[in-house]
């Protein structure tokens, strides 16, 4: 054996044993560190929410109230009504919490409702809380907060021991949590697209888009399922109190608290705090909007569990409860995502119900909003084959110089069933990511959502796909048509072609 040979094989020798001790020094980590258990609390009937919805959900009994929460302003100024007027506890689990204005906001208010007694549990993806340790550390000092990492890395601190460590759990630190939900009291519960910050409430200044999305608000029946599937999280091995993954190191609540203020203070603010109407709302009825409910007994909850995050129990997984919902479809499938990554199974789902004349239709970003130029190019490869077969696709496109990217994540069934959540039609929804979301069938709640479809694939705001020979086209009402994605530039295209072909969909 050469001496080049037997270098390889050592450093190959050595690496496999690194990985093996990481995983199970990490293994052993997770069993140490991890929090006591608890459990959403139970309902009373003395909070402001319970005053307001008690009787409500009385009168209803088995059903869920629910209502479509597409306007971003209103989506922030509900969340904040919630948190002001809970008394008992705050559920609240999020992929991203961003520390900008919203961000900002919203903690000051569940810092102000910890204030009062109420118990706040935290549960934030880890893959997004690198730089903000000391935000969560702060809010976390708080004796009624506690917040917990889902999947964390246990090097904190940027640098070489943190980028080794995940490098070594690359693919399990590749599953995330990707869910959306904010329960209050046990009352009210938000679920949909929208995480915490600002291009989700509308806020967001500069050349980035803004996001147009969709919530659910629901009370009622459902809720129960809601509070489950957060218990189910909170108390996972998966997921992880961020003290213990500090230990040893204080923050200062009282310094987080003046910077809040600071920030938040700020003259040039003004302006944009103005329309969230953040005093205690007056009449907490027109602020939650509970004579919009629409109360029906069919309303499902559904939710990936965390073992997903380690690869698991597939069975129990989304797709299992979605696929079928949606190979019902006798006359039509609407699906809108901002990220369409089909994979063979979908691609062959979808042009099959096409076959058979079934109406299939996707709303997704063009190339000039995609914010992914990798997802953009898997989805790219089954675009053609897909209009091949007679699917219909729109792309999202900017209006008018007014950069709007779609993120909202919905299907419609046969115009009689419709779903609303976190889940993107790609692979990584349906393989390694945690989702959840709520499926319905009330007429009045469908007939609202259709409407949005109906928006989103106007001329005005997206274009229209065809093919002529190989190629694609895009239209858009009685502009002229082209063959090259609208408003994108060489690079991207080149990129995104590339990544089309290298077989790495699964991850993107």
């Amino acid at each position: 054996m050469t001496t080049l040979a037997t270098w390889a094989l050592a450093v190959s020798g050595v690496a496999v044993v690194f990985l093996l001790l990481t995983l199970w020094a990490t293994g052993r980590f997770a069993k140490r560190k991890h929090g006591p258990p608890s459990t959403a609390l139970p309902l009373g009937q003395g909070t402001a929410l319970d005053l307001l919805l008690a009787q409500r959900e009385a009168s209803n009994a088995g059903q869920t109230g629910s209502y479509l929460l597409d306007n971003p302003a209103e989506a922030l100024r509900v969340r904040l009504a919630t948190a002001q007027l809970a008394e008992r506890s705050l559920d609240l689990l999020y992929y991203i919490w961003e520390d900008d204005l919203s961000g900002r906001v919203l903690a000051q208010a569940i810092l102000e409702a910890a204030d009062k007694g109420v118990r706040v549990r935290l549960l934030l993806d880890d893959v997004n809380v690198l730089n903000r340790d000391p935000v969560y550390r702060a809010l976390d000092r708080h004796p009624r907060i506690e917040v917990r990492l889902f999947n964390p890395i246990r090097n904190r601190d940027r640098g070489f021991l943190r980028g080794l460590e995940i490098l070594f759990n690359l693919l399990p630190y590749n599953r995330r949590m990707h869910g959306k939900l904010w329960i209050a009291d046990g009352r009210v519960a938000i679920t949909g697209g929208r995480n915490i910050g600002d291009p989700y409430f509308g806020l967001l200044e500069g050349p980035k888009p803004n996001y147009v999305d969709l919530d659910l608000l629901l009370t009622g029946d459902v809720l129960r399922d809601a509070e489950q599937l957060f218990d189910t999280f909170w108390n996972s091995g998966v997921a992880l109190p961020i003290r213990t993954l500090w230990p040893g190191k204080r923050t200062r609540l009282s310094r987080f608290r003046s910077r809040l203020t600071r920030a938040l203070g700020q003259p040039q603010l003004r302006g944009r705090l103005a329309p969230l109407a953040l005093q205690e709302p007056k009449d907490a009825r027109s602020v939650l909007g509970l004579e919009r409910l629409i109360w029906a007994p069919d309303v499902s909850f559904l939710g990936d569990p965390p073992d997903k995050a380690l690869g698991t129990g597939p069975d129990a997984w989304m797709p299992q409860s979605l696929l079928p919902i949606l190979g019902s479809a006798q006359h039509s499938l609407r699906i809108m995502t901002p990220y369409f990554v089909p994979g063979p199974r979908g691609l062959k789902a979808l042009t099959d119900l096409a076959k058979s004349g079934v109406s299939v239709e996707v709303i997704t970003n063009g190339l000039a909003l995609a914010d992914n130029v990798f997802v953009h190019g898997a989805y790219r490869w089954y675009r053609h084959r897909l209009l091949r077969e007679g699917v219909r696709i729109y792309e999202v496109a900017p209006k008018d110089g007014a950069r709007l990217m779609l993120h909202s994540k919905a299907f419609l069934i046969d115009g009689t069933q419709g779903f609303v959540g976190s889940f993107n039609f790609d692979l990584r929804s349906a393989f390694l990511n945690t989702e959840l979301g709520v499926v319905f069938d009330d007429p009045t709640l469908v007939a609202e959502l259709f409407a949005r479809f109906e928006d989103a694939k106007d001329p005005q705001q997206a274009f229209s796909l065809t093919l002529e020979g190989r190629f694609p086209t895009w239209s858009r009402g009685d502009g002229p048509a082209t063959h090259i994605e609208p408003e994108s530039n060489a690079l991207k295209r080149m990129v995104s072609f590339v990544i089309g072909q290298l077989p790495i969909h699964r991850f993107l």
